[in-house]
């Protein structure tokens, strides 16, 4: 994974849908506004769970890749 840094890391590889979207909206609930979440996950439905997810919170996506076997998405909360 790169160098970049976040304000919180959701290590959500294992868990399968829905657990990395709860999990991240769990962590954005007590994060400040335009903080950013970097979230970690295997499962094949995250990217497509966080994109329908974006748009209805509002927050920005700013990332959504994968990196070998793990997908890696990052949110600024919005705010």
């Amino acid at each position: 994974m790169s160098e970049q840094r976040y304000d919180v890391l959701v290590d959500a590889r294992g868990l399968a849908c829905p657990m990395p979207l709860v999990k991240t909206r769990q962590a954005l609930m007590i994060m400040e506004p335009g903080a950013t979440v970097c979230v970690l996950a295997t499962d094949p439905a995250a990217p497509a769970d966080f994109d329908e997810y974006v748009e209805i919170s509002g927050h920005l996506l700013e990332r959504s890749d994968r990196e070998q076997d793990v997908f890696v998405i990052v949110l600024r909360k919005k705010g």
